[in-house]
């Protein structure tokens, strides 16, 4: 049994993460930690646990074995690295921070301490990019060349309940966020294609914001792989009726995604006409992948280099539209 600390309800994914930890039964939820000290009281009762104002006594609690971060993105680093100084495993959202060089701090405490970490990037565990990496690594599309994806909300339009659109405040407080709809929507787009397309060398992006609220709600980046591949990568708090999207592109072939929906035209499968093909199934969510590392040895899909890469696009993405020009990655 892995007894968890929750560590803050800032993020919107905080509920999420406290029911899938409440269901598991290898998780056992024992304490609610908030730097917002009635937020915190709130939520703990609900979940009739004990609510801790003082994050270092939480973090020394000897029947503490880990933690789950969902506190604002400005103070991971310190949350974190606290965490693994005291010797417990972490689980974070995304991002896990806003620059390399503090995901490298962070990352070397965690190494230093031995304990488990693990980052919530959910759709490098679902069926569809299960099914798209596949294809690439198969070589069914042929080169690929191409890779354009897009995750977008209308959490920033106005409507009869929430006339400044129904995401929280925070979200576009750019001291906490870092950033807007690219550093949160936008994360999920660049872990994607950094795991289909490979190392990326460069990055160009542009950073709008229609709502004029301090942060962007409607971003591109474009970003150049070593691979010669190049992707577009779309969010948006400000798009209604959006669907996912993820569309390959290769030299024999094309794979589109949008929503549930995967249709493949290629060689081998045809190209007059859309293939809608079986897919694998999803494997294990990233919490349950961290709780197996614990408590079974069972190495996690999701990777430290995902995290880095990540935080190492957003950073490059935020020069990219400061500066008005391409970065190179280092």
């Amino acid at each position: 049994m892995i007894r968890v600390a929750l560590l803050s309800k800032w993020h919107v994914h905080a509920v999420d993460y406290a029911r899938e930890a409440y269901e598991n039964p290898d998780i056992c939820i024992s304490k609610v930690w908030d730097e917002d000290v009635e937020r915190g009281k709130m939520w703990a009762e609900e979940l009739e646990v004990p609510f801790d104002g003082d994050l270092d006594r939480v973090l020394s609690d000897p029947e503490i074995d880990g933690v789950i971060v969902t506190s604002p993105t400005n103070v991971h680093k310190e949350i974190i690295m606290a965490a693994a100084d005291h010797g417990k495993h972490i689980y974070t959202e995304k991002v896990l921070s806003f620059s390399s060089k503090d995901d490298e701090e962070i990352l070397s405490s965690i190494e230093k301490a031995g304990v488990h970490f693990m980052i919530s990037l959910p759709r490098l565990t679902s069926d569809y990019y299960l099914y798209a990496q596949k294809i690439i690594d198969d070589e069914v599309l042929g080169t690929v060349n191409m890779i354009r994806c897009r995750v977008a909300h209308n959490g920033a339009v106005s409507n009869e309940s929430h006339p400044n659109g129904w995401l929280p405040d925070r979200f576009f407080d750019r001291d906490q966020c870092g950033g807007g709809t690219l550093i949160d929507l936008g994360a999920h787009p660049i872990y994607l294609a950094n795991r289909l397309a490979g190392r990326p060398k460069a990055v160009s992006a542009r950073l709008h914001a229609l709502m004029d609220r301090g942060v962007d709600d409607h971003s591109v980046a474009t970003v150049e792989y070593e691979s010669g591949i190049l992707a577009v990568l779309e969010s948006s708090f400000v798009s209604s009726g959006s669907p996912f999207q993820l569309e390959i592109y290769g030299t024999e072939g094309t794979l589109m995604v949008e929503g549930k929906e995967v249709r493949i035209k290629s060689r081998t499968h045809g190209m007059d006409e859309w293939i809608y093909p079986d897919l694998p199934e999803a494997i294990h969510s990233p919490l349950q992948q961290w709780v197996d590392d614990i408590l079974h040895q069972e190495k996690p899909t999701i990777k430290i280099e995902d995290a880095l890469q990540l935080t190492a696009v957003n950073e490059a993405a935020a020069l990219s539209h400061k500066n008005q020009k391409r970065i190179t990655l280092e």
